[in-house]
């Protein structure tokens, strides 16, 4: 066993990076809201507005590109010869995998619904240039990684099926993170341009001086931030960024822990089996002809999802779910380990107050709140799977224990559930 430590570990990502993503979004926000820019594409170039400048911080300011964790040696470039049969069975599996995605795509109705068409023609009209760009990308890289046998060098001997095959696990390691990204970055375009129209279409003059409307727009505004934070998360996983992802978790529960959480697969939303809303109504409805209550109320949630949206900045270039792509131990992780999922969940109880009911039937009253438990109850699963995944890396068992015995809400909630603080083992790494 190991002593706690008693001073936070390293993050990988630094608070510079998020501010500078900030920024970027910021002034973008402002250009649109001025010029009444709330198509998709504005949605759109929230994203990139927000993208670039992490990307010029991570490499001009943070240099993430010489961290030893990127896997690459930029002193020791082979000469093209060595590598560029590497390159092209790793093109093969590259383009092979991506042909699986499109094909999935096409297939799959849900993908030809609601705001999905236009990610589907986005990706349509970008894919040449992808895979024109995938080939000097991946053979300028090889060069350069210290072990360019990676995930999509083994699927694409599996395809080709010959005398040296890839290491066991490889393959599927590989699926499971490119399924990750297909599944998420298409929810993610979908979900931005709606998002960046409902925070264009406030008008200032509703927005100032009356509380549920101050309220409102602060949320949406915080939401834009955190889908727009999220969306280049799962666009730039590139090595030279440090923004790679070192695993996708292997364990079931952790996939259908988060799964259900999202569409199709939601079981929370109108229909579903866990629809915690039945003859509800919001605050606002309820807290009606109490200003007082109505501006503590709405600054309440706006907090929550302040700390909601804070956690997904803190992310940098590298939000994204069922991944390992760093441990962050910054900005509200140092309060607790899982802050997005703690402030959304006391957002939702607030917010909706499924205790409440218009129908004035303690029976639907008394159903709405154990399925918002029961949701509650589900992020909670999902954390510890997370944990579970997480937890092969020293780093996170580190601050694990950190975050146990120092940071104070992770403080609170154990002494409440009367739970002693537990010490990860040491491990030895193998030689």
């Amino acid at each position: 066993m190991v002593d706690s430590p008693t001073s936070r570990p390293a993050s990988a990502v630094s608070t510079g990076v998020g501010l500078a993503g900030l920024a970027g979004l910021a002034a973008w926000v402002l250009v649109a809201r001025h010029y009444g820019m709330d198509g998709p594409s504005a949605g759109i170039c929230a994203v990139i507005a927000c993208g670039v400048p992490m990307v010029l911080w991570s490499l001009l300011v943070d240099k993430v590109h010489r961290r030893p964790s990127t896997g690459i040696d930029w002193s020791n470039a082979r000469p093209w010869r060595e590598t560029i049969e590497t390159s092209a069975v790793k093109l093969l599996g590259l383009w092979a995998t991506w042909g699986l995605i499109a094909f999935a795509y096409m297939a799959l109705n849900w993908y030809w619904q609601g705001p999905y068409p236009y990610v589907m023609n986005l990706l349509g009209t970008l894919a040449p240039w992808l895979v024109a760009l995938s080939i000097p990308y991946v053979l300028w890289l090889d060069r350069y990684l210290v072990q360019p046998r990676d995930g999509a060098h083994a699927a694409g001997l599996w395809i080709l099926n010959g005398a040296d095959r890839p290491a066991p696990g490889a393959v599927a390691a590989h699926a499971r993170a490119w399924g990750v990204k297909a599944f998420f970055l298409a929810f993610m375009l979908a979900v931005v341009p709606g998002n960046f129209a409902e925070m264009i279409h406030w008008r200032d003059a509703d927005i100032i001086g009356h509380p549920v409307n101050f309220a409102s727009f602060l949320i949406a505004l915080l939401f834009t931030i955190d889908v727009a934070f999220a969306t280049v998360g799962y666009v730039l996983t590139f090595r030279p960024l440090d923004a790679h992802i070192r695993s996708a978790t292997p364990h079931l529960e952790g996939w259908v822990a988060a799964l259900i959480c999202y569409p199709p697969f939601a079981m929370m939303g109108t229909g579903g089996p866990l629809n915690y809303q039945d003859g509800t109504r919001d605050w606002a409805y309820w807290l009606a002809g109490h200003d007082g209550l109505l501006w503590a109320w709405g600054g309440l949630l706006a907090l929550l999802t302040g700390v909601y949206a804070w956690a997904t900045v803190a992310f940098g270039l590298r939000f994204s779910n069922l991944t390992h792509r760093g441990i962050l131990t910054h900005g509200p992780y140092r309060l607790t380990r899982h802050p997005a999922y703690l402030s959304k969940n006391l957002f939702w109880w607030l917010s909706i107050m499924p205790f409440l009911v218009t129908t004035d039937s303690p029976a639907t009253a008394v159903r709405n709140t154990l399925l918002m438990g029961v949701v509650s109850a589900i992020y909670y699963w999902r954390a510890r799977t997370e944990e579970k995944h997480l937890s092969d890396d020293p780093d996170y068992r580190a601050y694990s224990d950190w975050a146990v015995r120092h940071a104070p809400i992770t403080r609170l909630l154990t002494g409440l559930a009367g739970s002693r603080p537990r010490m990860h083992a040491q491990v030895v790494p193998s030689e």
